[in-house]
């Protein structure tokens, strides 16, 4: 499988990359490939199965806990989405540091480099403790089960739409609806869309194995961007005129966007900040309770620029760029739209889940 920087692979044991955090990144001559395959089980209200026969677990307040790395783009959705619903009380929250060595994410952060609830030091245990020969990369974000401390599912696409449809029941009182039905087939299409080309295609520029492959993969990503910049033109948001998933998904890529993408990944025509639409969308985005409070900006820089040792051999983490851009006024509200329709927005984050001192765009 293609590694990639929201998984690691086992090493094998007593191997001098045990504990590197080296990894395969780039394969020379070939196109970036991502491993989609991914833990398909599901959590439901009632534990029904999935309707593809994914086993099914049942929603239960303080039986999980959600392991998302700020760091990464696909678990930050998921701490958005955790937020924005309030489904903090819910489902802990288990955060790994921002690099990884060649085993798995570490819970460097917590004292003792354990997790306080899970009495684990990397998430890799609890894949191995359902899974003992789990072939694939340990990825977040992931749901433990707490009382038996094994995976649950790790299908990061599936987890927060899951939290939006199976987790009402616990839902804060006035949380946004974010896949509504009406707009689901757009949510969707948008979302697909948005996932080959942007989400990943980001990843396809930066781990590109031969100039070919990048020329490619760079023309199918500003195509995207270009596509998205009209749009967002004469919308708020992507899906109707609130916030929906795909608002979630989009953001986590632009808020790497101009700090690792444009630089890092070779992803260079413009900048974000240089694109009038899609920059007033993200701040807009970014200044709405959910999205800003929980976006690291020192951690996300760590992990691409420390991690992906084959693209960035020093390991210098770059000071730039500069943050304070990002609360600047966006005047989206010209265009109409709620960000939370009918509901409202969330309240403070939960205590001792902050952004860092100087870690976000705040003071």
């Amino acid at each position: 499988m293609s590694q990639e920087p929201d998984s690691t692979q086992q090493a094998p044991s007593g191997s001098t990359s045990e504990h590197s955090t080296r990894g395969a990144y780039v394969t020379g001559g070939a196109e970036f490939n991502r491993d989609t395959n991914y833990i398909e089980d599901r959590i439901t209200s009632d534990g029904r199965p999935g309707p593809h026969g994914e086993p099914g677990w049942p929603a239960q307040p303080g039986r999980y806990r959600l392991i998302a790395a700020r760091a990464c783009p696909w678990a930050n959705r998921t701490v958005i989405v955790r937020r924005l619903l309030g489904l903090e009380d819910a489902i802990s929250l288990g955060q790994p540091g921002p690099t990884h060595d060649a085993r798995s994410w570490t819970f460097d952060l917590d004292p003792d480099g354990v997790d306080p609830v899970l009495r684990i030091e990397r998430i890799q245990e609890a894949y191995f403790k359902r899974f003992p020969d789990y072939p694939r990369g340990i990825t977040v974000p992931a749901i433990v089960e707490v009382s038996t401390g094994e995976v649950v599912t790790n299908n990061f696409p599936q987890i927060t739409l899951d939290f939006s449809t199976e987790w009402t029941t616990f839902h804060r009182p006035g949380a946004p609806r974010l896949y509504p039905e009406h707009l689901r087939e757009e949510i969707d299409e948008v979302n697909k869309r948005v996932f080959t080309e942007v989400n990943n295609g980001v990843y396809r520029c930066g781990f590109a194995g031969s100039q070919k492959a990048y020329d490619a993969a760079y023309t199918r990503l500003w195509a995207a961007m270009d596509w998205l910049e009209e749009r967002l033109t004469r919308q708020r948001y992507l899906v109707g005129d609130t916030i929906t998933e795909a608002d979630v998904r989009l953001f986590t890529t632009l808020a790497r966007f101009d700090a690792v993408y444009h630089g890092h990944f070779k992803c260079n025509r413009q900048k974000l900040s240089e694109m009038p639409a899609l920059w007033g969308y993200a701040r807009d985005l970014f200044q709405t309770p959910g999205f800003g409070d929980t976006t690291d900006f020192v951690q996300i820089k760590q992990h691409y620029y420390i991690v992906h040792e084959d693209i960035n051999p020093t390991g210098i983490v770059p000071a730039g760029p500069a943050l304070d851009g990002w609360l600047d006024a966006h005047g989206r509200e010209s265009l109409g739209g709620r960000p939370f329709g009918e509901g409202t927005p969330p309240g403070p984050v939960k205590p001792g889940e902050e952004v860092a001192r100087g870690h976000g765009a705040h003071a």
